[in-house]
């Protein structure tokens, strides 16, 4: 019996088949009729959802229609400008005809750019006479983007419908959305049915809610995107000022010189189809290397003779900054540069709740905990964090069992310097690359590093985070420059209360 019900459907569909292509050739013959007989042929055609139309209606619109023998049309090229009583002529009513068709049938368009042309054009449209065709549509859409914008589409074409269980049913869908869009629709329509008034305005505070929260997901992600800024940026400064007790003001400058070594791997890759799209990753190490071997040469050059003298450290460092900052400009000039992100990093990810995030900034947050888990490895589980943690505590101590101690702070005045240097290939993809890249870090930084707790990783990673996301906050009711102020302030303040910070240095590190 089944079998049998299939067989009928089947030839019921094959026999609708010529009907439909005799319409189609029938409607399409009827453009080379008056204006009357093709304003209803392009209405028809649109209407019928046919994808052959399409190129025949933009032809139309075009001016590039033409008659053919035998009462038929034909498409002159792109391009060409055919002249002759065989074109086919149009006038204004025939024009607002093909915009609707045209709108209706990109709907059916194999270009997913088109479908979604036509999906915006029927929300703006908002006609009753458009939800078949938006349903069809609907059924065999597959992109996710183009889906929304027809559903949106659908509901505002319902809200126009004599009927009111098809008006509420367009209320309800543009309700479920979080579009600002979806909300205007609604309040235009406030006022047209009194009926429907108290499902709109709660259609309306379930959208606003939800952009409330969407709101909020946004403002949290970039608190977290420029605390991952500063978290790489702090890093280096948790090991150099934490742990050693130098004030490296050149800090900013090694950021800098981060950066800039990804500008240089770029350039010495782009002629190279293979490593070209690996010049990002293979930045990473070179630019730590890069800054590791300016750090230490620093530190053996200069630091090593100013331990105990923080202010002349302070004042040295700051001239050593300077100076870098002159050589960079001389060999790379003053202008900016642009390094570009590779295809992974590049365009916007969609999270639920419709919160979209750039990836450039999701990967960074991403890498700047990569980079934390490293810095943490390395400092509690080689022997050269233990040594390093033994020279911070009992220097004597530690040189009478053998380290060296020089060496020691070699290495770990090297390791915060390439720290650094990831951060400038992080601020890379997000900033352009300056001589001045690194200065406005470096404050930054060293509140990060004070409020956390001087040597604490834990205390930088909170820090980090709590400052990035406090500034997100507060700016836009005050303004980014306010914003930093008042952190500022806070930070003050808690440091009366806190003077070690979050996290106080315990032990004998702590006591000296």
């Amino acid at each position: 019996m089944n079998r049998l019900i299939r067989w009928l459907l089947l030839l019921l569909l094959l026999a609708a088949l010529p009907a439909r292509a005799q319409d189609f050739d029938a409607l399409v013959s009827g453009l080379a009729g008056g204006f009357a007989q093709q304003a209803e042929a392009v209405e028809r055609l649109g209407s019928l959802g046919d994808p052959r139309a399409l190129p025949l209606l933009r032809a139309l619109s075009e001016s590039r229609l033409m008659r053919a023998e035998g009462g038929g049309v034909r498409v002159a090229p792109n391009g060409a400008t055919p002249s002759g009583p065989e074109v086919i002529r149009i006038n204004n009513r025939v024009r607002v005809a093909l915009r609707g068709a045209l709108g209706r049938l990109q709907l059916v368009s194999p270009d997913p750019a088109e479908r979604l042309v036509a999906a915006d054009g029927l929300l703006r449209a908002r006609s009753a006479e458009d939800i078949p065709l938006l349903e069809t549509a609907l059924a065999r859409e597959s992109v996710p983007r183009i889906r929304d914008r027809m559903d949106l589409a659908l509901g505002a074409a319902r809200l126009g419908s004599s009927d009111p269980a098809v008006r509420r049913e367009g209320v309800a869908a543009l309700g479920a959305t979080a579009s600002p869009e979806a909300r205007a629709v609604l309040l235009s329509a406030l006022g047209t049915d009194e009926e429907l008034a108290p499902a709109v305005d709660a259609a309306v505070a379930a959208i606003d809610r939800r952009l409330a929260l969407r709101h909020a997901a946004e403002t949290a992600f970039q608190g977290l995107s420029l605390g991952s800024v500063l978290l790489l940026a702090a890093l280096g400064l948790a090991v150099t000022f934490g742990v050693m007790g130098v004030i490296n003001m050149a800090h900013g400058e090694f950021v800098m010189l981060g950066a800039y070594t990804t500008v240089v791997v770029q350039e010495a890759l782009r002629a190279s189809p293979t490593l070209a799209p690996w010049s990002l990753p293979l930045a990473i190490p070179a630019a730590f290397l890069v800054t590791a071997a300016v750090g230490a040469a620093m530190e053996r050059g200069l630091i090593r003779h100013l331990y105990g003298r923080p202010l002349e450290t302070l004042l040295l460092t700051f001239g050593v900054g300077m100076v870098l900052q002159q050589v960079v400009r001389l060999v790379f000039g003053a202008q900016n540069r642009e390094v570009i992100s590779p295809p992974w990093m590049q365009g916007t990810l969609a999270l639920p709740f419709d919160v979209t995030v750039t990836q450039n900034r999701a990967w960074i947050i991403l890498f700047s905990l990569a980079v934390l888990a490293c810095t943490f490895a390395a400092m509690r589980l080689t022997r050269f964090g233990l040594e390093m943690r033994a020279v911070v505590q009992n220097r004597r101590i530690a040189a009478t069992m053998g380290i060296r101690t020089g060496r020691v702070d070699a290495l770990t005045f090297a390791f915060g310097s390439g720290i650094a240097g990831l951060a400038g290939v992080a601020l890379s993809q997000i900033d352009n690359v300056s001589p001045n890249l690194g200065t406005g870090y470096i404050i930054d930084s060293f509140m990060v590093v004070v409020f956390g707790g001087v040597g604490s990783l834990l205390g930088t990673l909170i820090g980090a985070f709590t400052l990035g996301v406090m500034n997100k906050l507060l700016e836009p009711w005050a303004g980014a420059v306010l914003a930093k102020v008042a952190v500022l302030v806070g930070i003050m303040l808690f440091i009366q209360r806190r003077p070690k910070g979050l996290f106080a240095l315990k032990g004998r590190a702590a006591e000296s």
